[in-house]
């Protein structure tokens, strides 16, 4: 698998796209294939304060329930309601069109401790070895 370089990725496999203050958020190629067809999405709630490793959301498919937990800290300016009606964006496209919420970052320094594109990709295989 690929993933875009540009993004910082954590260990529970969601991606964070930063422009300026603000960064889009959403769930790796690897999580989506893992979990299947994508069902449906909690979003969460425009305004919401969320804190780093905090959930702020749940993505259901047919095969499991999985939390999403917030790369950031920060606070949520836009949600891809279309989620609502194509859960299945984040199958078909998860680094793009299937982003799932928007943040006004607090701090970039929290970004530092998250994985680059290369440290990423062998994290993902590696846990694709461990099946």
């Amino acid at each position: 698998m690929t993933y875009p370089a540009g993004y910082r990725y954590t260990k529970s496999h969601e991606w964070i796209k930063v422009v300026g203050n603000k960064a889009k958020v959403g769930l790796t190629n690897y999580a989506q294939d893992k979990l299947g067809d994508i069902t449906f999405v909690e979003l969460p709630d425009l305004g919401k304060k969320l804190k780093r490793g905090e959930v702020f959301g749940v993505v259901e498919s047919v095969k499991a329930v999985s939390d999403c937990y917030c790369p950031a800290s920060g606070k949520v300016s836009a949600v891809n309601n279309q989620l609502e009606v194509e859960p299945d964006f984040i199958n078909r496209s998860p680094h793009d069109d299937g982003w799932i919420m928007e943040l006004e970052l607090d701090s970039l320094a929290e970004l530092d401790t998250l994985m680059d594109v290369d440290t990423y990709t062998k994290f993902a295989a590696a846990e694709e070895d461990k099946g």
